[in-house]
């Protein structure tokens, strides 16, 4: 069985947002290392009975990475849960890190957590930099669980 090597929790800096983030950035980069080199077909075939599977999930949390931090709006949850079919694993990994690294760039910026999350999002109030960042470590670390069953039930594939 392939394992990988755990890796233990972040060191972070001292303040509220250096924790907050250490703790998301551990998340994501877990969850698409669940994806890389997976198998394909199975990569995109579901493993249990709602349909979720491994691209799927990393699809989703593009799109929530998109939603929360860069203000794109998504019409259809649930179709985000199904990548494009014609997507590689790596297509997938790569749009996954590229909405991450934008996210990221956006809250560089933001010095209060307190404050709204700079998105440009009509129509609908902004959460605090605080929440934003909270609700990601939750939404993540989630499917992150999920990955990790589904990629064991794919190749035995365990480890952080």
């Amino acid at each position: 069985m392939p394992r990988r090597r755990d890796t233990p929790p972040p060191r972070t800096g001292r303040g509220e947002a250096d924790v907050l983030r250490g703790f998301l950035d551990y998340l994501r980069t877990s969850v698409a290392a669940k994806v890389v080199d997976a198998p394909e077909p199975q990569v995109r075939e579901a493993a249990v009975p709602s349909g979720t599977n491994l691209l799927g999930l990393l699809n989703h949390l593009t799109f929530v990475e998109r939603s929360m931090f860069l203000g794109e709006e998504v019409t259809d949850w649930q179709a985000t849960f199904r990548a494009a079919p014609t997507a590689s694993a790596a297509d997938v990994v790569a749009r996954y890190n590229e909405a991450v690294e934008r996210a990221n760039a956006v809250l560089d910026g933001c010095a209060d957590l307190d404050a709204p999350v700079p998105r440009p999002q009509a129509g609908r109030p902004a959460p605090s930099v605080r929440w934003a960042l909270a609700h990601m470590i939750e939404e993540t670390g989630r499917h992150a669980g999920h990955a990790d069953i589904l990629r064991e039930l794919i190749d035995g594939a365990t480890g952080r």
